[in-house]
């Protein structure tokens, strides 16, 4: 049975500054939620999200108030093996909330997985690939210091593919930015750019035409979220590929995008999806429309980005890689063991459930008292 469900949240600095259209990020905030089972066992999730409320509606203090007050309670006695009866209880009473909810599914599929003694790939469908590779975003704002620091990451073997986050200063200013580093990294790099929802469709199709000119592979979310209509047109207007990220709050929204043509890539992302069943449906949409895969992250720690990782690795098709960078954004870490990152990619953990472990005495040092 569940016996105890404990969220933490946890503030991290960042190595630097990271600047998106809805926020600059200098602190990371990680919110950890840790479910005990009566058999001793105790499996973990997490339900970061980005910027407080300038990204979505869910904040770190609203998603802990939340699965304290409302979703521990709710689901405490429960069998902690039956995951999809518990989810199913907690769907169907509980509205929103999807981030909270994907901790907890999370945190049940890892205590499952250590029960069982697989990974929780094996739980999802089972694992095509070991290794993910992953996009590095350059999110200083300083066209030379995003240069200097792809440089390094091409240097290390550690990235080879770069999303700048653009729309917080004008159009034209953006778009110089983005082509110089892309002139500047030529064909050893793809560069791509998030654009998190800050254009109107007009700049939209003046600034997608010269980043499509100038080399760039993809652009994400170029408008907002609920201009769905808008999404489509330049899906169909251009050639580079348009993703949807805002847009997609789970299966439903994937299949009316899908069912409308509305975007060439889906970022799948389990937070935003409510669970990773759910991401794992808006990934099937995907891939019965012909619509391609990229791994998304909220920027998240070690627990989400391993969570992430294991579906991805589920995935048969994954055109667009993965950005699951989020712990090596951060300066401090809570797992034992870090995730592995080398030669451009990310080594799935193969160890049951999550496969990571966190950290008892760094979690209680860097929690928010």
């Amino acid at each position: 049975m569940i016996r105890e469900i404990e969220t933490t949240l946890v503030d991290v600095p960042t190595i630097r500054p990271h600047k998106l259209s809805v926020a600059t990020m200098n602190t990371q905030t990680l919110v950890l939620v840790r479910v005990l089972c009566d058999d001793g066992i105790e499996g973990w999730g997490e339900a970061t999200t980005i910027g407080g409320l300038n990204y979505g509606e869910e904040s770190p203090e609203s998603i802990k108030a939340n699965v304290d007050a409302h979703i521990a309670p709710l689901i405490l006695g429960m069998h902690a093996a039956g995951v999809a009866a518990v989810m199913h209880k907690l769907r169907k009473t509980i509205q929103g909330n999807r981030f909270a909810k994907c901790a907890i599914e999370t945190a049940l599929l890892d205590a499952h997985g250590q029960r069982l003694g697989l990974p929780l790939s094996e739980l999802l469908g089972g694992r095509v690939r070991d290794t993910l590779p992953v996009a590095w975003t350059l999110a200083s704002g300083d066209t030379a210091k995003d240069i200097l620091e792809a440089e390094t990451m091409l240097e290390r073997r550690r990235h080879r593919i770069f999303k700048l986050k653009i729309g917080a200063r004008s159009l034209q200013q953006d778009v110089e930015h983005v082509l110089a580093i892309k002139r500047a990294l030529g064909d050893r790099a793809s560069v791509r750019v998030d654009v998190n929802g800050a254009w109107s469709e007009l700049e939209a199709v003046r600034g997608i035409a010269q980043l499509e000119e100038g080399g760039i592979d993809l652009v994400e979310q170029p408008v907002a979220a609920a201009n769905r209509a808008a999404l489509r047109r330049l899906a169909a207007r251009f050639d580079v590929a348009v993703m949807a990220d805002e847009a997609l709050h789970g299966p439903f929204d994937a299949f009316e995008i899908a069912r409308n043509d509305g975007a060439d890539v889906f970022a799948v992302k389990i937070a935003q999806s409510g669970g990773l069943f759910p991401a794992q449906q808006v990934a099937t949409v995907a891939q019965l429309a012909g619509i391609g895969l990229y791994g998304g992250t909220m920027l998240e720690g070690g627990v989400g980005t391993a969570a992430t990782a294991h579906l991805c690795s589920t995935f048969p098709s994954l055109a667009w890689d993965t950005e699951l960078f989020g712990p090596l954004l951060l300066t401090e870490e809570v797992l034992e063991e870090p995730l592995v990152y080398r030669d451009f990619g990310l080594q799935v953990p193969s160890r049951p459930g999550l496969g990571v472990r966190v950290d008892a005495a760094k979690l209680r040092r860097m929690r928010r008292k």
